[in-house]
């Protein structure tokens, strides 16, 4: 794993493209080596009500939470946030020099002793993805 869940605000749907910015967090993600490529879920919702600072509708903001299965040194976890966050800028970049747009990231372990797990999932991957 890790799980990548993306919240942002509706307006950015006609700014963004959201399906290609969850291509760019996952092919970051597996660039950093730290996560399993077979493990890696990214999804996205759009939050319909928001209020930002002054409350001007045209303010947009994205909230990315990583959450992973603990055991991952502190390096390689700080490594992960600063590549997925880079990724992240990167894609943003152009509409953040037009637009207002706050960008955050969050990466959390999450307690393996209470996290139980199944998957068939690796069965149906190429093989060069089901490390």
């Amino acid at each position: 794993m890790p799980h990548l869940s993306i919240e942002y605000s509706r307006n950015l749907e006609g700014r963004l493209d959201m399906p290609a910015f969850l291509v760019a967090l996952r092919d970051a993600a597996v660039a950093t080596g730290v996560f399993p490529p077979a493990g890696i879920r990214v999804r996205a919702h759009a939050a319909d009500h928001v209020l930002i600072a002054d409350g001007q509708p045209g303010h947009a903001f994205i909230d990315i939470s990583v959450r992973l299965r603990g055991g991952r040194s502190d390096a390689d976890k700080a490594r992960a946030t600063a590549a997925i966050f880079a990724a992240a800028e990167a894609f943003c970049a152009d509409d953040m020099a037009n637009n207002s747009l706050m960008l955050s990231l969050e990466m959390r372990d999450i307690d393996p002793d209470l996290s139980p797990k199944a998957s068939s999932i690796r069965r149906f991957l190429p093989k060069d993805m089901q490390a």
